[in-house]
């Protein structure tokens, strides 16, 4: 065992606090979520930089000597990897993603290019123990107690609006006197987004990371993850309503059908905002929710930048429709009377004043 001096600490490791001084086992039983010391071979002129546990960004440099942890990634439109089976020094791994999810990349799409390639050079250790990210993690749960009225914000696929239409929904219900939680409950892990809910008002932000997963990749359900993070909201923030982001499509391998079928994050549902890139996309996300049983409250993300797909979303799904890029107060004003709708049903309660 050594101690080595790292350049970069990756926002996937955020809640671990790790120093620049690191002390390395130079082997180890590669499982997720275990942090690894890996240094670029390479700088790339996409996919380049590395956000840091501060949640700031920065340039990955040839040379440069990363702290990430070890999990896998599915991006539609981005890098697809796994955590690999055997682990040696030297070992070629590569950065999934900016938030510094490590492992080995078996394809890519888009115009992305190939992920930037490290050498392993060990796992990280404290107190005789190789480091995972699971410590300390928020409990997940098998339970919801008494949850406050969820605003779920889902889509068709990954870059379909969902961040955008959840921070302008966190940010117009704010502004009304409302203390809004968020949670980001799938996906691969990054701060970028829980930054930005806060940005926008909301009283606390977590997401799966904070309870200790890389990203929920290759995972059948993630229920007891979103309900860790919304018990863990209402103890800490005691929101009003919660907004409670999707990440990845209603179809992928992320676990979000899961979420979908759970009986109880149903019921506590207040509203349900679905986000599409194209018709074919809108259509086809009502079409599969409805064979769950899962109803469209209000339709967003590009397919709503103009008038034929919010005409489309209106006279042809009958679902109310308004893009949080252009419109976000229209986007608000729905979301308000949804949960007034909802309060009315004596579903979930909550009261919601004008700003």
């Amino acid at each position: 065992m050594k101690t080595l001096r790292v350049h970069k600490i990756a926002s996937v490791t955020y809640r671990l606090a790790i120093e620049r001084e690191v002390e390395l086992l130079e082997e180890g039983v590669p499982e997720v979520g275990n942090v690894v010391v890996v240094q670029a071979l390479e700088e790339k002129r996409v996919y380049s930089e590395l956000e840091l546990a501060t949640g700031r960004m920065a340039k990955i440099l040839k040379g440069d000597v990363l702290v990430g942890a070890l999990g896998a990634r599915m991006a539609l439109k981005g890098f697809v990897g796994r955590v690999p089976k055997r682990l040696a020094p030297g070992d070629r791994l590569h950065i999934l993603n900016m938030g510094g999810v490590v492992g080995e990349c078996t394809s890519a799409g888009g115009d992305i290019g190939r992920a930037l390639e490290t050498r392993f050079l060990g796992m990280a250790m404290k107190d005789g123990r190789v480091r995972n990210i699971r410590e300390g993690a928020i409990p997940e749960r098998e339970r919801l107690d008494d949850p406050p009225p969820l605003i779920l914000v889902g889509g068709s696929c990954m870059s379909s609006g969902k961040t955008q239409a959840a921070c302008e929904t966190i940010a117009g219900l704010t502004a009304r006197g409302l203390r809004v939680g968020a949670g980001k409950v799938s996906g691969v892990a990054c701060l970028r987004d829980q930054l930005n809910m806060l940005d926008h008002g909301a009283v606390a932000a977590m997401s799966f990371l904070d309870c200790g997963h890389p990203s929920t990749a290759r995972m059948d359900s993630v229920v007891g993850i979103a309900k860790g993070v919304i018990g863990a909201l209402k103890e800490e923030a005691n929101p009003d309503a919660i907004v409670l982001e999707l990440g990845d499509g209603v179809i992928g391998g992320y676990g979000v059908s899961s979420l979908y079928a759970d009986d109880e994050l149903r019921a506590a549902t207040a509203l349900h905002v679905f986000c599409a890139n194209d018709l074919v996309a809108a259509w086809g996300g009502q079409s599969y929710l409805a064979r769950m049983g899962v109803a469209i409250s209000i339709l967003s993300g590009p397919v709503t930048d103009n008038e034929v797909g919010v005409d489309y979303g209106e006279r042809e799904l009958h679902v109310p429709s308004a893009n949080a890029r252009t419109e976000p107060e229209r986007l608000v004003g729905l979301v308000v009377q949804a949960l007034s709708r909802a309060r009315r049903m004596g579903t979930r309660k909550i009261k919601v004043a004008e700003p």
